[in-house]
C-alpha cells in the first residue's frame, strides 16, 4: 500500500500553545481548514484538516476554574476528501460537517459538541441540535489533561483520521506544588495510525476487504488499523532528551488501535495520573494499556541512560505478524547534555480521590454491548440493541449517583465514554460468554476483580473486555441537557454504538425529550 519509510528520522514536534484573540482575555478563535503538511522525510506532503491548520491541533493551556472561550470556525471544502458512507446517514444532510467536542470536560450541554449541534462553513448550514458559535468551558475540574477532536454524527471517525485533533491540559495550584518535571520537560504525547498511498495522502478503505457487490459504495468499515504510528503528527519520531526526569501526558488518539506501551530498555515507569487527573499515588508500570481516546500520564527517569536510545514500544502480543512495523512507537535519544541538576520529584503521594462508593445509589444500569447485522449484512455493534435514533432510555437525575455495568456480549474490547462526567471504576466480572450467545443466560465464571492500580483514579473512558460485566459509578452533574455516551471506537460510534443521554432536573414538572 506504502513505500517503505524508515524510522526514527524526524524530530518530535510539540504542538504550539493556543494564544488568546485578545490579551489578557481567555477567549480563543479557532479556524478548522484545509492544508498540507510532511509527515515524514520521504512522504510527499499530506493533505489533512486541521485547527489552525495544524496537525495535531494547538494545545490549549487553562486554569482550574477560570472560564475559556472558544469560538470554532468551520474553513472547510464542500466535499470531503475521505469515502464518505451515505448508507448510515440522511442523505440530505451536508457532505462536510463539523462540532467540537471536549472529551473529558464537564461541560454545559450547549457547548458539549452533540453530533446533531454540527454547522457548515459560515454557519450556512446548522443540525437540529445547533445551539451557539461560542463555545464556553467553565474548567470546574481539577488538573488534567482533555482532548478536543471532531465529534459530527455519522463521519466522526473520518473527520479525525483527517487530523481534527488537539490537546487540552487543565492546570491547578496543587499540581504545580508537587515539584512534578515542567517546561521543557513536561511532554504531550498524541499517538495515532495512519495509513499512507505512494503520493503522501491518507489512505481509508472504501469498503471491508470481504465485502460482496451488494454493499453500498464507500462503506463503513467495522474497525480501522493504520500500518504507520505518528507522534505528535510525525511518522515514529525520535526525542532528544537530557539524563533527567520527563513527565510524559500521552493521548491514545486513534480511531480503533489500542497500544500496550512498555521501553525496550526494560525500564519501569512511573504512571501518576489517567484521564481525570493525578492518581493517588504513583504506579511502577512494565507495560501500560491505553485503549483509543484513554490518557495516560507518566514519569520516566533517563537519569542513569546518558548516552543511551531507548524506544518506545507497542506489545502486539506473541500471534503478531512479522510484518507488522506498528510495535514501535518512537526513539527517546538520551543525547543532550544535563543543562542543570534535575530537582524534580516522583511524589510518594499525589493527591486524594474521594470514593464514590458510599454515596447514595439512585440507579443501576445494565447496560448490553451487542452484536448484530445490518440491512446489508454488515457487523452492527449496538448498545443495548438500540440505534442512535432510538428514544433516549438513560435520563439519569441532576447530581444523582448511579452504577452503570456495561455488559460486553461481544468478542472484543470496547473503551466506553460517558460524557459530562468522570467515573470510577468499581470491577470488572467474567462471564460464560458462549453460554450467553447460546440462551442469553449470564454465569460467572469467577468473583469481581479490582481496578488494576493505574485505574483507580477518575476516568471518563474505561476498557469493558470481551465476555466481562464492567461497572463504573459516577455523579451525573453539575448541568442538566442533552448529552451522549458510546463506545470510543471511532468507527463503531459512527455506525450506532452511541446513543444519546439526558441529564434531567427533578424540579421539572415533566421532561420533555
Amino acid at each position: 500500500m506504502r513505500r517503505k519509510l524508515e524510522k526514527f528520522v524526524d524530530s518530535l514536534p510539540i504542538m504550539e500553545t493556543l494564544q488568546p484573540k485578545t490579551k489578557g482575555k481567555n477567549y480563543y478563535e479557532v479556524k478548522i481548514q484545509e492544508f498540507k503538511k510532511k509527515l515524514h522525510r520521504d512522504l510527499p506532503p499530506t493533505t489533512l484538516w486541521g485547527y489552525n491548520a495544524q496537525f495535531p491541533g494547538p494545545t490549549i493551556e487553562a486554569n482550574s476554574n477560570e472560564p475559556v472561550e472558544v469560538k470554532w470556525i468551520n474553513e472547510l471544502p464542500n466535499k470531503h476528501f475521505l469515502p464518505v458512507d451515505w448508507s448510515i446517514m440522511n442523505k440530505d444532510l451536508p457532505e462536510v460537517r463539523h462540532v467540537t467536542h471536549l472529551h473529558g470536560g464537564r461541560t454545559p450541554w450547549v457547548s458539549d459538541g452533540y453530533p446533531e449541534a454540527w454547522y457548515t462553513k459560515d454557519y450556512k448550514e446548522v443540525g437540529s441540535f445547533f445551539k451557539e458559535e461560542v463555545y464556553r468551558y467553565l474548567n470546574e475540574q481539577r488538573a488534567m489533561m482533555l482532548w478536543y477532536h471532531d465529534h459530527t454524527m455519522g463521519i466522526t471517525r473520518l473527520n479525525n483520521y483527517a487530523g481534527l485533533a488537539g490537546a487540552y491540559i487543565i492546570r491547578d495550584k496543587h499540581e504545580k506544588s508537587l515539584n512534578l518535571p515542567e517546561g521543557e520537560y513536561e511532554v504531550p504525547l498524541i499517538i495515532q495510525d495512519r495509513t499512507f498511498n505512494e503520493d503522501g495522502s491518507l489512505f481509508y478503505p472504501t469498503g471491508p476487504e470481504d465485502g460482496g457487490e451488494d454493499l453500498p459504495n464507500p462503506s463503513i468499515v467495522p474497525a480501522f488499523l493504520g500500518d504507520t504510528v505518528l507522534v505528535n503528527g510525525k511518522v515514529w519520531p525520535y526525542l532528544e532528551v537530557e539524563p533527567r526526569k520527563y513527565r510524559f501526558r500521552i493521548l491514545n488518539g486513534s480511531n480503533t488501535r489500542s497500544y500496550q506501551l512498555h521501553l525496550d530498555s526494560n525500564q519501569e515507569v512511573y504512571q501518576i495520573g489517567s484521564d481525570g487527573g493525578l492518581l493517588e499515588k504513583p504506579v511502577q508500570m512494565n507495560k501500560i494499556p491505553i485503549e483509543s481516546s484513554e490518557r495516560i500520564d507518566v514519569i520516566i527517569d533517563f537519569s542513569q541512560c546518558d548516552g543511551d536510545e531507548i524506544v518506545l514500544k507497542n506489545d502486539l502480543g506473541p500471534d503478531a505478524d512479522a510484518e507488522d512495523e506498528t510495535n514501535e512507537i518512537m526513539k527517546f535519544k538520551v543525547s543532550k547534555p544535563l543543562k542543570e541538576k534535575d530537582t524534580s520529584v516522583i511524589p510518594k503521594r499525589l493527591s486524594t480521590i474521594r470514593s464514590l462508593r458510599n454515596n447514595k445509589i439512585s440507579t443501576h444500569r445494565n447496560l448490553k454491548l451487542v452484536g448484530s447485522t445490518d440491512d446489508f449484512g454488515r457487523p452492527l455493534l449496538l448498545l443495548n440493541n438500540k440505534k442512535w435514533a432510538d428514544p433516549t432510555t438513560e435520563k439519569p437525575k441532576v447530581g444523582d449517583t448511579e452504577v452503570w455495568s456495561f455488559i460486553n456480549t461481544t468478542d472484543f474490547a470496547h473503551p466506553m465514554h460517558i460524557h459530562l462526567i468522570h467515573f470510577q471504576v468499581l470491577d470488572r466480572q467474567p462471564f460464560d460468554l458462549e453460554r450467553y450467545n447460546h440462551d442469553g443466560t449470564i454465569i460467572y465464571t469467577g468473583p469481581p476483580r479490582a481496578p488494576e492500580p493505574n485505574e483507580r483514579g477518575w476516568k471518563d473512558t474505561v476498557s469493558a473486555p470481551a465476555g466481562q460485566i464492567t461497572r463504573v459509578i459516577g455523579t451525573f452533574a453539575p448541568y442538566t441537557g442533552n448529552y451522549v455516551w458510546h463506545c470510543h471506537i471511532l468507527e463503531h460510534e459512527d455506525h450506532d454504538m452511541m446513543r444519546p443521554m439526558k441529564v434531567i432536573d427533578p424540579k421539572q414538572r415533566k421532561d420533555k425529550s
